[in-house]
């Protein structure tokens, strides 16, 4: 459901949603993003889960089923709770997350930079089913969290699904991008000035 994750490439979801859980919602939108390999490697490459240079190669086909899911089984759980409404006992987009989270996430490591400083590295080259659990947790976090989930915010852009994390003073924050949807309300404002000046 969500889109700026600084310096994305062309095609890229744009968007910052403030938790890598929610910034992956934003790959079904406006269109489904997750269609190649390379989609999901640069996807990846943009958000926390990895650090910078991290070895993608491996990523197949066969990973990307298992990221839309995740995707879809979290959408639905977010959506519930901005609903504010009841969800079943039984509930199979629950279940599906916490399988996921149960698998232990990328393992970190530090290295020595060629200053000497520590740089965050991981150990070897990240599985499918570790950066899933990684996804999981972070949704797992956010949806258990009552402080982080009363930040959970609807895009005020017209005909905009997507969700993020509100963390601006006075939780005022109104758009997915002020860039993108927050411009767009911002156009059609003075649009609609103008029109109603030219007809005075």
């Amino acid at each position: 459901m969500l889109p700026s994750t600084t310096g994305a490439g062309a095609g890229t979801p744009r968007f910052d949603a403030g938790r890598p859980c929610l910034d992956l919602l934003a790959t079904a939108h406006p269109a489904e993003h997750l269609l190649t390999p390379a989609a999901l490697r640069d996807w990846i490459t943009t958000t926390p889960l990895v650090p910078p240079g991290t070895p993608l190669t491996h990523i197949d086909a066969t990973w990307l089923t298992p990221f839309r899911e995740l995707r879809d089984c979290t959408a639905l759980l977010i959506e519930a709770h901005l609903r504010a409404g009841g969800t079943p006992a039984e509930d199979p987009a629950l279940a599906h997350l916490n399988a996921h989270a149960r698998p232990a996430p990328p393992a970190p490591h530090a290295l020595r930079g060629p200053d000497g400083t520590l740089v965050r590295t991981l150990r070897t080259p990240p599985t499918c089913t570790a950066l899933l659990a990684a996804l999981a947790r972070d949704a797992v976090d956010l949806l258990t969290d009552p402080a982080a989930r009363a930040g959970l915010r609807r895009c005020e852009g017209d005909t905009c699904p997507l969700v993020y994390l509100d963390t601006s003073r006075g939780r005022r924050r109104r758009w997915c991008s002020s860039e993108m949807c927050g411009n767009r309300e911002r156009v059609a404002r003075h649009r609609r000035r103008a029109a109603a000046l030219a007809r005075t």
